[in-house]
């Protein structure tokens, strides 16, 4: 089923960022967290995130409003 709708990604590293991308919502939503919020608290919080701390912007150590 994933088959088709991944067809037109653009290309192989397309398909690759939108697996990943797909993988950190599902994740997300494994760990009770609502994901647009999840995304964009990562988004606002990696610019300035040492790179050596990156687990920290994981789902599952970000404290956010759970799934109601």
């Amino acid at each position: 089923m994933g088959r088709k709708n991944w067809l037109f990604a653009g290309s192989a590293a397309g398909g690759h960022r939108a697996a990943a991308l797909y993988s950190l919502i599902e994740t997300a939503k494994l760990n009770g967290i609502e994901p647009r919020a999840y995304l964009t608290t990562v988004l606002e919080r990696i610019a300035d995130h040492p790179i050596n701390r990156i687990d920290d912007l994981l789902p599952w150590n970000i404290a956010l409003e759970p799934i109601e």
